[in-house]
């Protein structure tokens, strides 16, 4: 789920790419930040790239 917010979708987007309810995204993303010490949905789109799990263009990670 991380390379699909790094990828720029918005949480009604990842539910449906994942067949789970928008309350079941913003649990795992709220989850997802919280595990990983981040303050903000932009930290959480940066740290993937910072960290070269997805690369810039890389359109890969908009799918399950």
């Amino acid at each position: 789920m991380l390379k699909l917010i790094a990828a720029g979708l918005s949480n009604q987007e990842i539910a449906q790419k994942l067949y789970l309810s928008e309350a079941t995204v913003q649990t795992h993303v709220s989850r997802i930040l919280g595990n990983l010490d981040l303050r903000d949905r932009l930290q959480a789109v940066v740290l993937p790239y910072e960290r070269a799990l997805v690369k810039p263009g890389d359109t890969s990670a908009e799918s399950p």
